[in-house]
């Protein structure tokens, strides 16, 4: 079973590194970019029978590492299988 987790920046809060992109796009020509929000993508290989227990666990992980509470969100889609 595979986790595949988004992190990104809560709603409302300065994403710096999103701004930064945003200018060096239009200064090479993209005119029509409204906002750049940068996050991070991970993927984990579970060894879990049932979707729920593999979730329960993957939010636990962003609760203890992978994401800050305090200034980041995040989504979790299970998905059965194999990709990594």
């Amino acid at each position: 079973m595979k986790a595949n987790i988004t992190i990104t920046l809560k709603p409302g809060l300065l994403d710096a590194q999103g701004k930064t992109i945003k200018s060096a796009l239009e200064s090479l020509g993209f005119k029509g970019v409204r906002e750049v929000r940068v996050g991070k993508y991970l993927e984990i290989e579970l060894n879990h029978a049932r979707a729920a227990s593999a979730k329960h666990e993957v939010e636990r992980m962003c609760k203890k590492l992978l994401a800050n509470p305090v200034v980041e969100q995040y989504r979790i889609e299970i998905a059965q299988g194999s990709r990594l």
